[in-house]
C-alpha cells in the first residue's frame, strides 16, 4: 500500500500540491501540504495560519499520526518561511540569540 497512510487512507505527501505562477516551487520546499500556498496568503492570514500551527504543535506532536506531524512540520515551515521572506528586517530580541542567552553584554 505504497502511498496510503493509517488506515489506508492516502498519504498526505501523495496529494498533489496547487501553485500558481507566482509561488514557483523552490529547490529548498519541502512542503507538499494542501491548502493554499503562502506565498498567496494575505498579511493577516499568514499569521493567523502562523498563530494556530503554533498553538496546535505540542498536541500534533504528542498525539498525531506520522502523516499528521508530517503534514504540519511541512505547513510550518513553509509559512515561517513565507513570513522570513516577507520580513527578512525583522526585529530580533537579542535575548532570543545564543549570546543573549548565555547573559553576555549584547554590543546593540
Amino acid at each position: 500500500m505504497s502511498g496510503r497512510g493509517a488506515l489506508g487512507i492516502p498519504a498526505l505527501t501523495s496529494i498533489p500540491r496547487r501553485r500558481s505562477p507566482a509561488c514557483p516551487m523552490r529547490e529548498d520546499d519541502m512542503s507538499t501540504t494542501t491548502g493554499i500556498p503562502g506565498c498567496e496568503l494575505a498579511e493577516e492570514l499568514l499569521l493567523q495560519e502562523l498563530r494556530h500551527l503554533h498553538a496546535t504543535r505540542n498536541d500534533t506532536f504528542l498525539h498525531g499520526s506520522p502523516d499528521a506531524l508530517r503534514e504540519h512540520t511541512a505547513r510550518t515551515f513553509e509559512l515561517e518561511q513565507e513570513y522570513l521572506r516577507r520580513h527578512p528586517e525583522r526585529e530580533v530580541d537579542p535575548r532570543r540569540t545564543r549570546s543573549g542567552a548565555r547573559g553576555e553584554p549584547q554590543n546593540a
